[in-house]
């Protein structure tokens, strides 16, 4: 049984800095992609940043490149999402995936969820 937690968020000034944390277990993830996704209240969930496991290629949404960086850690296999210059706009629920489909961009692309973590950037 695949599981992920998420730890790390909180409220931040704006131009701040958050590392949301994201502990994976059950599984060995050397053939996966592991994804950032967020969703403000009364909006869809979107991609933020994807990595891939096994090379540590990554991808970024246009609206964090520059600012946010994904990284792991293999022996505590956990994920990070390092936050820079944080604006109100990033507020939301942040959520980290894992997925085998060879693709990133959507939720359909990753079968197993964390429970979020919120972030609460104040302007």
């Amino acid at each position: 049984q695949v599981q992920l937690v998420e730890s790390g968020g909180g409220l931040v000034q704006a131009g701040g800095s958050l590392r949301l944390s994201c502990a994976a277990s059950g599984r060995t993830f050397s053939n996966y992609q592991m994804g950032w996704f967020r969703q403000a209240p009364g909006k869809e969930r979107q991609f933020v940043a994807a990595l891939w496991w096994s090379t540590s290629s990554t991808y970024y949404a246009d609206s964090v490149k520059g600012r946010f960086t994904i990284s792991r850690d293999n022996a505590k296999n956990t994920v990070y999402l390092q936050m820079n210059s944080l604006k109100a706009e990033d507020t939301a629920v942040y959520y980290c995936a894992v997925g085998r489909r060879g693709s990133y961009y959507y939720t359909g692309d990753y079968d197993y969820w964390g429970q979020g973590t919120q972030v609460t950037v104040s302007s």
